[in-house]
């Protein structure tokens, strides 16, 4: 008697095997979650602050193009928000304190924007209409969803730069979003204040250009 060959064996059991693993691959992709891009030395970067008596160096990269902003689930720039990676490094021997550090984005007409809250980016994603800044500019963002998913939730949460102090010879890093909306980022820079070493005397401001 001649046996039967099992089905997945045969040429098209073997493709449909093929685009089963395809499929599943495609969804784990696209489930991932969240991952922090892993941070270089604050001076290495192209916009950063050193400054080398105080072993301290700040740097920041705005996330603006679509191919560094792909690492989100959220486009937070379609909801009016830019994101900056945010780095310091402290080369010292000595910790730093950051918990008072203000961080600051001045545009090139001077307005002085603060990093926004968790609550904000929320209100913002829930309802994508209600910006809080209105554009100076003719151009519509595309039409964007609301309810904000515990994934986004989730992301928002560990994307946000969080440290309160730097270690010796450690990188801490994260992101702020400004809430941009359509305002140029030309000409704008960082100033970052509160910055103290281990004795509690606050270092000399930071400035960082990133509107080139």
């Amino acid at each position: 008697m001649r046996t039967m060959q099992p089905a997945l064996n045969t040429a098209p059991g073997r493709i449909l095997l093929a685009l089963c693993a395809i499929a599943v691959l495609t969804i784990s992709l696209s489930a991932k979650d969240f991952v922090k891009p892993a941070a270089r030395p604050a001076k290495t970067y192209p916009a950063h602050d050193d400054h080398s008596d105080d072993k301290v160096a700040i740097a920041a990269d705005p996330y603006y193009t679509p191919d560094k902003a792909k690492i989100f689930s959220v486009d937070f720039r379609d909801h009016g928000f830019l994101p900056i990676f945010f780095v310091v490094t402290n080369d010292g021997n000595q910790p730093i304190s950051i918990a008072n550090m203000e961080v600051k984005l001045i545009t090139a007409n001077r307005s002085k924007l603060t990093p926004a809250s968790s609550d904000d980016i929320y209100r913002r994603l829930n309802n994508p209409q209600a910006a809080t800044r209105p554009s100076p500019l003719p151009i519509p963002r595309k039409n964007v969803k609301g309810a904000i998913t515990q994934k986004e939730r989730d992301e928002v949460e560990s994307s946000q730069f969080a440290a309160k102090a730097v270690e010796p010879h450690t990188t801490q890093s994260g992101f702020l979003f400004f809430d941009l909306g359509d305002i140029s980022l030309a000409g704008a820079h960082l100033d970052i204040t509160g910055v103290s070493d281990s004795k509690g005397t606050e270092l000399m401001y930071f400035e960082i250009q990133i509107g080139k």
